[in-house]
């Protein structure tokens, strides 16, 4: 047939209209055949017989064949999957709809694997209230900076929750969910998988599994650009190694190293000692036989926050933090940035606090180092605050404020955190 797109084959029956391939069709259940629309040339439509009925589909095509959010190599196995889910829901539809019920996933698998150790890792994780005492010669104590800093908030404890991150996969062989321990049909795209701990379910279970995700190492492929909260529970620790490790070099041999985060060290030696970090985890060498250059240390470390998925501070509350460093009173934005520090994730708050301890220590040495407070919150703002829209006019506008949460953060570390 001459008009037939070059990407379909013998089912391809032109531009008939739909009761003449109702009547093609109607005779073998599973028949299906395409047919170019009448009102919409160049538009088409998959004819499939199924029951007592022809069901029509409006067909489409960027590379692979689909109807709906499943891409198929060809229309065959497009037609077969359909037929499989058809059969499915039609004949199990009762059985489906108690399905997610009495799910097996509290009581088998998955979460009795990693039972002890959730409890294990957070029994390790709680930490003790911090309190803070005032200094006389302290730069702001008022009785509301010292409420907000000691006020009854609820014990951070390092329980670091993390929600799945489900992608659509197709399995090899018969799979069966671990929510509902139910076979998941289908010729491709049965289910979804959690990338991070590898937890198979039902597309419509993932909807109901808690936020428990436990990070396989064998499943983490890199360091750098890995999420703050997964890279944490993968390794089991408080913080990402990356910052520890670096912090730790830096303070060794750098404090007093002039331009300390503000001189820039050579991209190319920056960007071994990433590969490294993704490489070896930590077992990398970052000592000063590997990169004598204390600058390329702090480098890798600025490259790291910057490169998080998630900033350290949050797409969520950026615009909060921006709120808080525009109010005029001194005591009021010190306590309005205290308050969103509060709602920041476990391992931001975590990193954030490190890094906020060692920069104060940095500060300390701005005799030698030339860097206090507003020079390094000129260097960290851009990097631990972004907006959630790439936007370069309103990263410019905000630059100020970005800056004067980081250096009110580093002058004010102890009453913050």
């Amino acid at each position: 047939m001459e008009s037939r797109p070059k990407y379909y084959g013998r089912e391809f029956h032109g531009m008939i209209p739909r009761d003449h391939a109702d009547d093609l069709l109607a005779r073998t259940e599973g028949a299906y055949l395409i047919r170019e629309s009448q009102r919409q040339p160049g538009t088409y439509t998959l004819a499939l017989r199924f029951g007592p009925q022809t069901l029509n589909y409006r067909l489409f095509y960027d590379g692979k064949h689909f109807v709906g959010e499943k891409r198929f190599e060809s229309v065959h196995d497009l037609v077969t999957d359909a037929l499989i889910t058809l059969y499915i829901e039609t004949k199990a539809a009762e059985y489906i709809a108690k399905m997610t019920t009495n799910p097996i996933y509290e009581h088998l698998g998955y979460t009795s694997l990693l039972k002890d150790k959730t409890v294990h890792r957070l029994s390790r994780g709680r930490t003790e209230p911090r309190r803070v005492t005032f200094q006389k010669d302290e730069r702001i104590s008022s009785p509301l900076v010292r409420q907000s800093a000691l006020k009854d908030a609820p014990e951070r404890q390092s329980s670091y929750e993390k929600i799945h991150n489900f992608k659509v996969h197709t399995f090899r062989g018969p799979h069966w969910c671990e929510y509902c321990a139910n076979f998941m049909w289908g010729l491709i795209a049965q289910g979804v998988r959690c990338s991070d701990c590898g937890l198979n379910v039902h597309k419509q279970c993932s909807k109901l599994v808690p936020s428990d995700c436990q990070p396989d190492l064998r499943r983490i492929k890199k360091v750098y650009s890995c999420d703050l909260t997964t890279l944490v529970k993968a390794h089991n620790t408080a913080r990402p190694m990356v910052v520890d490790m670096c912090i730790r070099e830096i303070e060794l041999r750098g404090m007093k190293s002039e331009g300390l985060y503000r001189v820039s060290g050579f991209s190319e030696h920056i960007e071994d000692v990433r590969l490294s970090f993704d490489r070896d985890g930590e077992k990398a060498d970052i000592s000063a036989s590997a990169y004598a250059d204390i600058n390329i240390i702090a480098g890798a470390l600025k490259l790291y926050l910057r490169d998080l998925p998630i900033p350290v501070i949050t797409f969520d509350l950026y615009s909060k933090f921006i709120q808080a460093a525009k109010i005029p009173n001194a005591e009021s934005r010190l306590e309005a940035i205290h308050e969103e520090l509060l709602q920041l994730p476990p391992a931001h708050y975590e990193t954030l606090r490190y890094l906020m301890a060692h920069l104060k220590r940095v500060t300390m040495c701005e005799k030698d180092n030339l860097m206090n407070a507003e020079n390094l919150g000129i260097v960290f703002g851009p990097t631990l605050m972004q907006p959630p829209e790439q936007n370069a006019l309103i990263t410019l506008n905000d630059m100020r404020q970005q800056k004067l949460v980081v250096q009110l953060m580093i002058e004010h570390e102890d009453v913050l955190f």
